[in-house]
């Protein structure tokens, strides 16, 4: 290095390009280009595929760029989220031919014609497709995503109302890989859709049987046969939300309970879940760490004496809105003292007594929702304030804690 008055020229601009490369690669996407601004060395080396590993490019399609996609290339990003598009489909699947993720979410203005003239031959490289409020897909395709599209490990269909369960048999029969499949308000879907989903179609679809999170969130015309189907095909789940599914009873959670994969299930909003459906659980031995009844008013004391005899790997818990006392909590926490999240809102029972329980026994507690919890008062959120490991608390609509300066 050049040096001046006999010391080493110390300037950024002397740094090697290796660690440059790594200085970059700390830096936000927005500086990550402005960098490559700088100078005709520092854009040689911000353009180095390790600067941008693992960063999602989110553009706005709307006019002809031809330097736009191999730019992308050339920096190695095979993540891309559309929030507007204005240009055929088909241009980023040519331009990115080795794209990883493409995130379609909100796109309205997506139809079935344009993923049909986008999909039209083998994707080997795409894990993940996000179609999520893309309203006027369809069945269709879903076929040519079931085609092109086998390798895929996640797929978003959140609030695709349009697809029903001949579209499950299609994911069912090309999409074998898959691990993650959102269908939440695809309240079209029935018993039958989630069978084909299971394996029960075998003459026309193997099933999608390596499934481990599956969204079931306000698809109102399940039942407990899906539960069943769910049980007996797909033995790999792990997380299963069906909040919002009235149909769901305490039968359909004693299938739940046999599934020993299952680690977090969420029955939000599930009317008919009662302390039954949560004695079952507790009776199948299961190691769930995440469980949802929020809302489930049919819940109350006796079904926390059954998580406490039978769920003892419970981490995570919400029961906003439950008929449960502290004489229930008392059950739950002198046993379950490893939990870190505890939601209780609008628990009206739950008093001071409630809160000094959670203090003497839940000593990982993380995150506490006391939102509505209008029979506390100060003397308790003190207790709750002593948990050293409490970083979140939820005081919503206790408007004698504003009055009160140590919180």
């Amino acid at each position: 290095m050049e040096r001046k008055g006999g010391k080493p020229n110390q300037h950024i601009s002397c740094l090697f390009p290796e660690v440059l490369t790594i200085i970059f690669s700390y830096l936000s996407v927005r500086d990550k280009g402005r960098v490559a601004q700088v100078c005709v060395k520092w854009r040689d080396v911000a353009y180095n595929r390790c600067v941008w590993r693992g960063v999602c490019a989110k553009l706005h399609l709307r006019r002809a760029n031809p330097s736009l996609f191999p730019s992308l290339v050339k920096r190695g990003i095979k993540r891309v989220q559309i929030l507007s598009l204005k240009r055929s489909l088909r241009d980023v699947v040519v331009g990115i031919p080795n794209v990883e993720t493409l995130n379609l979410s909100g796109c309205f203005v997506v139809t079935d014609h344009a993923l049909g003239h986008a999909f039209s031959q083998d994707l080997p490289c795409m894990t993940v497709l996000n179609l999520s409020l893309c309203k006027q897909i369809t069945d269709n395709s879903l076929g040519r995503i079931a085609q092109y599209l086998t390798n895929l490990e996640v797929l978003e269909l959140g609030g695709c109302s349009n697809i029903t369960n001949t579209g499950l048999l299609l994911i069912a029969w090309g999409l074998r890989k898959l691990k993650t499949l959102n269908l939440r308000s695809c309240r079209h879907i029935s018993d039958v859709g989630i069978g084909h989903l299971a394996g029960n179609s075998p003459n026309a679809a193997a099933g999608t049987l390596e499934i481990e999170n599956l969204g079931l969130q306000d698809c109102q015309k399940l039942t407990d046969l899906s539960l069943k189907h769910l049980s007996c095909g797909l033995v790999n789940l792990k997380t299963l939300n069906l909040s919002f599914c009235g149909s769901v009873t305490d039968s359909g959670v004693k299938f739940l309970s046999k599934m020993q994969t299952m680690r977090e299930i969420n029955l939000r909003s599930c009317d008919n879940i009662s302390d039954i459906g949560l004695g079952y659980l507790a009776e199948g031995g299961s190691r769930i760490t995440s469980l949802d009844v929020s809302f489930c008013d049919k819940v109350g004391d006796e079904g926390l004496v059954h998580l406490a005899q039978g769920l003892f790997s419970l981490r995570n818990i919400s029961l906003s809105a439950c008929n449960i006392s502290d004489e229930g909590l008392n059950r739950l926490v002198n046993t379950l003292q490893d939990i870190t999240t505890l939601n209780i809102g609008q628990c009206v029972r739950i008093t001071d007594k409630g809160l000094s329980l959670i203090a003497d026994h839940l000593k990982n507690l993380q995150s506490i929702d006391l939102y509505g919890c209008t029979r506390i008062t100060t003397v308790g959120l003190e207790r709750i304030m002593q948990l050293r490991g409490l970083t979140t608390l939820n005081l919503g609509l206790w408007h004698k804690v504003l009055n009160y300066q140590g919180f």
